[in-house]
């Protein structure tokens, strides 16, 4: 079905095969911040406070779900498989080192590739860095497309997103959007806005689910969050922490072999285990408090809860 035979043996194929995967990225990614079904997988990478090289490792569980849609171009076209899956990786790794407050201004370099300049207004939640610099490589996708910003030292960015998460539990953080648009779409009265509330901007509601159902408005001068934590706790979240990864570890060297009801018991364990380091890291806290805005039943006993709503970073 492919339109042309490419070979892998070809230097333009992988350099072609490059400059196209980052342009499908600039718009996989431009998407997960104007759509809210897909910015409910992307919110995951947003939602630290802090920006840093520990940023960029904050990775999304269910992203897989739809974006792969973004980069059929490239198997339509004819790029081989490995082609296709080193120059994913290359795009990847690239983006691990502008993930730093530590490297300023870098010049013309700033607009020509993505820079920790440029990301840094990226994750930013002032308003003027709103929905910018989305490219992974190149910048000059938001050069050609109208949305790229210059960082301004005036006007510091502010990390995280505009409904914080707060909480430390990886198993909330992934789902804490998803579930604010459950909510949304259960309380329409519409038909078409139970259905639209997925498609339309992140902070789109139904008029009639935000009058019944108002969220408090963005304040950016916000505490961070930080909750007090005693050395006894620090200490069982490091050790558990260590357990944990030691085990994953394990798991993905020997996962191919194990039979799937062995796989699933690991996975089981290794998320309910991060899932009780994330409370540990939160005071100890293991039961949420049962409000109306309380968690679906699932997650209770997992969560220390915290308010969910869509988050909506200025990227």
């Amino acid at each position: 079905m492919a339109l042309f035979d490419l070979s892998a043996n070809n230097a333009l194929v992988w350099i072609s095969a490059l400059v196209l995967y980052d342009f499908c990225y600039y718009w996989l990614h431009r998407c997960g911040h104007e759509v809210n079904v897909l910015w409910a997988a992307h919110v995951v990478h947003h939602q630290s406070e802090r920006y840093n090289l520990s940023t960029a490792l904050r990775q999304t569980g269910s992203g897989v779900l739809l974006g792969w849609l973004f980069y059929l171009p490239l198997a339509l076209i004819g790029y081989p498989v490995q082609v296709f899956a080193v120059v994913a990786v290359i795009d990847l790794i690239y983006q691990y080192w502008i993930h730093t407050e530590l490297i300023g201004r870098l010049g013309w370099f700033d607009r020509v590739f993505a820079s920790p300049s440029n990301h840094r207004v990226h994750h930013a939640v002032n308003d003027k860095y709103v929905d910018r610099n989305y490219g992974g490589i190149f910048i000059l996708w938001d050069c050609l497309f109208g949305s790229f910003i210059e960082e301004d030292d005036n006007d510091p960015p502010v990390y995280g997103t505009r409904a914080p998460l707060r909480s430390w539990n990886p198993l909330w953080a992934n789902a804490e959007v998803y579930w604010g648009l459950l909510k949304d779409a259960w309380h329409a009265g519409k038909w078409s806005d139970k259905l639209r509330v997925w498609f339309k901007p992140p902070g789109w509601r139904p008029a009639d689910v935000a009058a019944r159902f108002p969220k408090p408005e963005f304040d950016i001068a916000r505490p961070e969050f930080d909750p007090p934590v005693s050395r006894w706790h620090t200490l069982r979240a490091f050790a558990m922490f260590v357990v944990v990864l030691v085990a994953g570890v394990g798991f993905l060297q020997t996962a191919v072999q194990l039979p799937w009801s062995n796989a699933l018991a690991h996975v089981v364990f290794l998320t309910g285990s991060l899932a009780l380091l994330g409370a540990l890291l939160e005071g100890g806290r293991l039961a949420p408090s049962f409000s109306p805005r309380s968690p679906p039943a699932a997650m209770r006993g997992l969560v220390t809860w915290t308010r969910p709503g869509p988050a909506r970073p200025l990227a």
